[in-house]
């Protein structure tokens, strides 16, 4: 370590325009049967569940770009308002393991490829974190956990995506809750920022009840506080947070397919995310539906690059991730 405390002296810079762009510039480990990690970084460039607008395939990319830029600073993070430094070098070991293969046009081989990437990571005894691609790929993220001990899903979206099947189509942006409430190891949902127009009609509203939901709109949310949110959701348990980016009001992130007005901003989500470390465990996340074409300035993938890398910082923090927790 340089005089400095930041290493900068003893070895690279290390800029984030410079070297490979691997998620938040972490070693890249690309041998699926010989992962060592805390932490492993998915890719699923999968977009061909969209209903609308396409483009989510270029999302890992453009979160992995994004993400470069938090990644200056071989002393982690310094919080002043928790006075705290977040991911510090040598704390956690996060690595990024590339991204699934998609095979176009085959929803059923490309989402067996995402659970098979997953599975590979929960194997290795590592924390998966999934950089979608459309909603779709949440239905084999969450049936990677099949053998794992049960999680409760915490959602975040503008949509319900709670439809069963429309013109037999089971496995598009649209189905993932649904598909999700139909597995043993899935115990609960609490499904945060859903507004007007969305996935579902008034019965997919009433199923997703009946599987035990608890739907918030981001005005409910508003109302509750964050402390009243997270009172709402089972302490002490585990975890599983899937982030549709279109759950943020579309003045942050406009680079989506689906965007709604009404949305989220960004500490409003953060604040949660870090109120489920300190409550309970989170056990994997998905992050979808960035589509980095439709926002030239770049500001969505910069969003969701942010708030991983924030919500990894207090996941390493609060529940003792890595060798030095």
């Amino acid at each position: 370590m340089g005089e400095d405390g930041h290493g900068y002296e003893s070895g690279r810079l290390n800029l984030p325009f410079v070297g490979h762009c691997t998620f938040g510039k972490q070693p890249a480990a690309l041998d699926w049967d010989a992962l060592d990690a805390d932490v492993a970084v998915l890719g699923a460039p999968f977009d061909m569940g969209t209903q609308y607008r396409a483009g989510a395939r270029f999302g890992p990319r453009s979160i992995r770009e994004a993400s470069t830029l938090f990644s200056f600073g071989h002393a982690g993070v310094y919080d002043f308002e928790d006075d705290k430094t977040y991911l510090p070098a040598g704390q956690a070991r996060i690595v990024d393991i590339g991204d699934a293969d998609i095979i176009h046009t085959d929803t059923i081989r490309s989402h067996a490829n995402i659970e098979h990437g997953v599975r590979k990571i929960l194997a290795a005894g590592a924390i998966p974190v999934t950089l979608g691609g459309d909603h779709s790929v949440h239905i084999p993220c969450i049936r990677a956990f099949d053998g794992e001990e049960p999680v409760h899903l915490i959602h975040v979206d503008a949509h319900l995506d709670f439809v069963d099947s429309r013109h037999g189509v089971l496995y598009g942006h649209g189905n993932p809750l649904r598909r999700a409430s139909e597995m043993a190891h899935v115990t609960g949902m609490t499904q945060l920022g859903i507004r007007y127009v969305s996935s579902s009609n008034k019965a997919d509203y009433e199923a997703a009840r009946k599987a035990g939901s608890d739907i918030l709109s981001v005005r409910d949310v508003r109302k509750l506080g964050t402390e009243g949110t997270l009172a709402r959701i089972p302490k002490g348990v585990r975890y599983y947070c899937t982030i549709d980016i279109d759950g943020f009001d579309p003045s942050i992130a406009p680079g989506t397919g689906t965007p709604s007005h009404g949305g989220f901003l960004y500490y409003e989500v953060l604040e949660i995310l870090q109120g489920l470390t300190e409550r309970g465990e989170i056990v994997g996340i998905d992050l979808v539906e960035v589509a980095p074409h439709y926002d030239q300035s770049e500001t969505t993938s910069f969003l969701a690059a942010q708030l991983l890398l924030a919500t990894l910082g207090y996941m390493v923090e609060n529940q003792g991730i890595g060798r030095a927790g």
